[in-house]
């Protein structure tokens, strides 16, 4: 953490002497953008929980950006990217010049793009100029909306996950596959689950499960937040979570603080579960050892969330143009293929394989599946819609209050 924020902080005395106005670029042709770009840099912040979307990054897309056009690409990593909304929220409160800002992408979704939408702290209305866009389908619901709320051209799609639980077939041949199966293997076997203490996203994401489930589906949460409804089910999820509390790992006294701790708790086999929102996580833990052979992911019977994560350009980036040509690159057809790989990523594409060239087209066609991660078809049969930021953010401040204090 201390050399993430000597990092951030270098960057945000540093600054940049190619401070570019958003107008000015949204006037220009493609190639006066790349152009503008060439020898510059781009700061992007991130989470950087992940060795293998990291290296991708850094490696792959940045050494693309510095061959081809030039751009060094510095990745700032992240436990949560609040951090980084948090940076330019101070930067515009401080009444900084708007183009001269520390932070140029920001990796995002939920309720962290709402915050930055609402107090317009997002550059808008470029999307249309990048070439690649015309790759992704910006109609379909699940890439228009991002936890409800409409992306209007404030951001671009990254990639698209969906959560799901894993276990070693070895050691637990049975897994529970739905949350009252799960509630039930929880107290039948004391010690060997725990999640994430909230507002860890993933740990959220699971207290969600169980909200929706308490609630009789997502389809009574759907929609604007209402406070009468929350309370109803707020009361029972709480007395669900507070009731296994005692048969969790450390029977409750303390909870793991990241995703990444559980990770390694599931690998030390000092837990039987384990659970991502990127099932793909599971596959490349196998690939480096992380997880033995014989470890699996699965889906739930009563479904699970699924959202889009995207990049953001901040109103005040300073680097506007060699954002643009890296989400541009980030968005091509190749570099969409090469972070589907499973020993890459993994990751499932945000844009229409069919609207992609020939050869690229043929290697998603041809795209093998790692055996331990569960087909993105059977996931999807059973994909629940994220909830909106208020809901998240209530649910996470109930945890908070009633079941992590």
């Amino acid at each position: 953490m201390t050399r993430m924020m000597t990092a951030i902080g270098a960057l945000l005395i540093a600054g940049t002497a190619q401070a570019q106005d958003g107008d000015a670029l949204l006037a220009m042709s493609w190639d006066e953008i790349v152009e503008t770009a060439r020898g510059g840099e781009v700061n992007i912040f991130m989470w950087g929980g992940a060795d293998t979307i990291n290296a991708y990054v850094s490696d792959y897309i940045g050494g693309i950006l510095a061959d081809e056009y030039d751009i060094t690409l510095n990745r700032v990593p992240l436990a949560d990217t609040a951090e980084a909304v948090n940076i330019v929220l101070g930067e515009v409160e401080a009444g900084a010049g708007m183009d001269d800002g520390a932070v140029d992408m920001i990796w995002i979704n939920g309720e962290n793009f709402r915050t930055m939408k609402q107090g317009d702290l997002v550059w808008c209305g470029y999307v249309d100029k990048l070439p690649n866009a015309s790759l992704v389908d910006f109609e379909n619901p699940a890439i228009a909306n991002d936890f409800g709320v409409p992306v209007e051209g404030c951001e671009v799609p990254w990639s698209r996950v969906q959560f799901a639980f894993a276990h070693d077939t070895a050691r637990t041949p049975e897994p529970p596959r739905s949350i009252p199966e799960l509630l039930d293997w929880i107290e039948a076997n004391p010690g060997r689950f725990t999640y994430p203490a909230p507002p860890d996203f993933t740990g959220a994401a699971f207290v969600r499960h169980v909200f929706t489930h308490a609630a009789g589906g997502a389809d009574a949460l759907v929609g604007p937040f209402d406070q009468e409804k929350f309370d109803a089910v707020a009361a029972d999820t709480w007395k669900i979570l507070n009731g296994i509390e005692p048969h969790l790992w450390r029977e409750g006294v303390t909870y793991p603080t990241s995703i990444t701790q559980l990770q390694q708790m599931f690998a030390n086999q000092e837990v039987d579960l384990f659970f991502t929102y990127d099932p793909a996580e599971i596959g490349t833990a196998v690939e480096n050892g992380i997880f033995p052979e014989t470890a699996m992911s699965y889906g739930l019977s009563d479904g699970t969330l699924a959202n889009t994560n995207y990049m953001a350009i901040p109103v005040n980036a300073a680097n506007k143009a060699a954002s643009m040509v890296t989400q541009n690159l980030l968005l091509s057809g190749e570099a969409q293929l090469k972070k589907a790989q499973p020993e890459i990523w993994g990751a499932a594409a945000v844009i229409e394989p069919s609207r992609a060239s020939a050869e690229v087209q043929a290697g998603f066609a041809t795209l093998e599946r790692h055996p331990s991660v569960v087909p993105v078809e059977e996931l999807g049969q059973a994909a629940l819609p994220e909830l909106t930021p208020d809901w998240t953010r209530a649910i996470e401040d109930g945890w908070i209050r009633n079941v992590g204090n």
